[in-house]
């Protein structure tokens, strides 16, 4: 069996954050004190993912190589995939049919951010189901605004509706999806929508007709956020901030994780952050160490 594969959607031109995507890619902007890539890069490693691949624009390419390299600081493997036009988020699938080779995979959407007591732990249920499809629901006071997931009792999807004006459940489907291997080939079977893009839920609705599709519910004290706006920006950064001041833990950092995991050593951790400055980013990471 194959060892499933990341996928990260930094793609895109960013409209809602004009100006200040005119040069630099969404995902690069800062949330509190890291760059947004960070978080759900960081996902994908507490997931146990290391071979990564990452959607970017030709335009932004080098940015992502000069900060993330190709990521053996942190025991990863991260390759750059160009996305020229952005096609709907199912087009993640398609461009990575030759990274992914049949692999299993997750895909994350570069700008959401998740945080709870016990994520790791879905994170890895999901990640065992590497012949199924896994959606992750999130409870929402306006699920008419979103992808909705219905469910049963043993947490089958019973139903996926976009934006519906009469939603059958308070929750709404998340930017982070683990699926098989047969996620690409079932893209290439689908038409584009009437705004002319690959959909995430109609590939969703055909694991979903082959009954190969179940979710995992973010209940009380899990957060989601969407980073895609200026006001959701600041938001993210506060709740990050608030979170890293009253706890003195650090959120998405992939230093911290990769160390944890044992897939960089002490030593190589040690050296690493001999480079860091001493802000207090630089500080939390020396603190690992005692």
């Amino acid at each position: 069996m194959n060892k499933r594969k990341g996928i990260i959607l930094a793609g895109g031109i960013g409209s809602r954050l004009y100006p200040l995507t005119i040069e630099t890619s969404k995902q690069l902007l800062p949330v509190y004190d890291k760059p947004m890539i960070y978080y759900p890069l960081s996902i994908l490693m507490l997931s146990g993912i290391r071979e990564i691949a990452i959607i970017v624009t030709p335009k932004h390419r080098t940015q992502y190589e000069n900060l993330l390299g190709q990521g053996d600081q942190w025991g990863l493997s991260i390759q750059f995939i160009e996305q020229n036009k952005p096609e709907g988020i199912a087009q993640a699938y398609t461009l990575s049919k030759k990274f992914l080779q049949g692999s299993p995979s997750v895909l994350v959407l570069g700008d959401n951010i998740f945080y709870g007591q016990g994520l790791i732990k879905q994170l890895k249920s999901a990640n065992e189901k590497t012949l199924r499809g896994t959606v992750f629901g999130y409870q929402v006071l306006d699920p008419e605004r979103y992808g909705v997931v219905d469910f049963n009792s043993k947490g089958q999807v019973i139903s996926i509706q976009e934006k519906p004006q009469n939603p059958t459940s308070n929750y709404a489907v998340t930017g982070l999806y683990f699926l098989d291997g047969s996620a690409p080939e079932r893209v290439e079977s689908i038409s584009p929508s009437l705004r002319g893009e690959l959909e995430i839920t109609d590939l969703l609705e055909s694991y979903l007709s082959d009954n190969l599709l179940d979710v995992e519910l973010m209940g009380r004290g899990f957060s989601w956020l969407d980073t895609g706006t200026q006001d959701s920006l600041i938001e993210a950064s506060e709740f990050v901030r608030t979170i890293q001041k009253r706890q003195g833990l650090s959120i998405g950092c992939p230093e911290e994780i990769s160390l944890s995991q044992g897939w960089i050593t002490k030593d190589k951790f040690e050296q690493s952050i001999k480079k860091v400055p001493n802000n207090d980013y630089g500080n939390y990471l020396r603190s690992l160490l005692k």
